[in-house]
């Protein structure tokens, strides 16, 4: 793979749909850094994505010109990428352009060249098993309504369905209602018949956070991540291998994760909230030897 190569000027990409983080590195240091909306072709068509290159990234950039570009973001599967490629091509000019998953951004930077278990838990959740070069297995994360365990859209079902079915200790319901102003129906509502139910069921994990000493609350988050564990992890070679995460609740509720981990004789290694640090350290290390 050709995207580890590292050149005298490079733009590294960490997106999801809100945001996206943006990194110039040239010959090995760090001249800038960005942010701007996010950029994903499952949300996007290529003009809207290169439209919003040109409206919010380009006026922060130096003038100089970027040689590579490596473009990392949800949505970025294999049918998509050419999109995301021809966005960041016509706007930015660089000679080359990768784009790649967000789940190989975790692996990048959680395990560099080593390999090892990544795992992402933040509005949903995904893992692998990396070698050091590739993804070897990857279980199917199946989207917070068949699977997700361990995120925050998966932590958000179980508390609003727990809240709803009165299985929370006295007073957290009408605590949880009241700190999002929500009702009953409202909840149906965003979850059933308006857009993007993930995103508003992630946005319940603060209260989660806020409330983690009450035993009917810190048992949805154990009980979240032991099915992230069951589920996906145990069937990857995780004996053998670190398990490393990245992802805000996987660093929000570090303790409990890795507490949950070792009762299962898992070694946990890395947890970060954000990928970036890894992947400016993952291409710095590829520099090439005497260039």
């Amino acid at each position: 793979m050709h995207s580890s190569e590292f050149t005298d000027t490079m733009l590294i990409a960490d997106s999801g749909a809100t945001k996206t983080d943006w990194c110039l590195i040239r010959h090995g240091e760090i001249i800038g850094r960005f942010q701007s909306q996010g950029i994903s072709p499952i949300y996007q068509s290529e003009e809207a994505m290169a439209q919003e290159i040109k409206n919010n990234l380009l006026p922060q950039l130096p003038g100089r010109k970027v040689q590579s570009v490596c473009f990392y973001g949800s949505g970025c599967i294999p049918s998509k990428t050419a999109a995301v490629r021809n966005a960041l091509h016509q706007t930015l000019g660089a000679d080359r352009v990768e784009v790649y998953s967000d789940l190989l951004a975790a692996a990048h930077s959680l395990c560099g060249h080593e390999p090892g278990i990544a795992c992402i838990l933040g509005t949903g959740s995904n893992s692998c098993q990396w070698d050091g070069k590739k993804i070897v297995r990857q279980v199917s994360p199946l989207g917070f309504i068949l699977g997700d365990e361990g995120s925050g859209a998966h932590l958000g079902k179980q508390l609003v369905s727990n809240a709803l079915k009165n299985q929370l200790t006295d007073g957290i319901k009408e605590a949880l209602l009241e700190a999002y102003h929500l009702t009953p129906a409202t909840i149906i509502e965003k979850v059933y018949r308006q857009p993007f139910p993930s995103r508003f069921l992630a946005s319940l994990s603060p209260f989660l956070n806020q409330h983690i000493d009450d035993p009917s609350i810190r048992h949805i988050v154990t009980d979240s991540f032991s099915s992230f564990f069951n589920r996906n992890v145990m069937q990857y070679d995780y004996r053998k291998n670190c398990i490393n995460f990245v992802g805000s609740i996987a660093w929000h509720f570090s303790d409990i994760l890795r507490e949950t981990a070792s009762e299962k004789g898992m070694v946990t290694g890395k947890i970060e909230q954000s990928p970036m640090a890894g992947l400016i350290r993952y291409h710095r290390l590829a520099k090439p030897q005497g260039s």
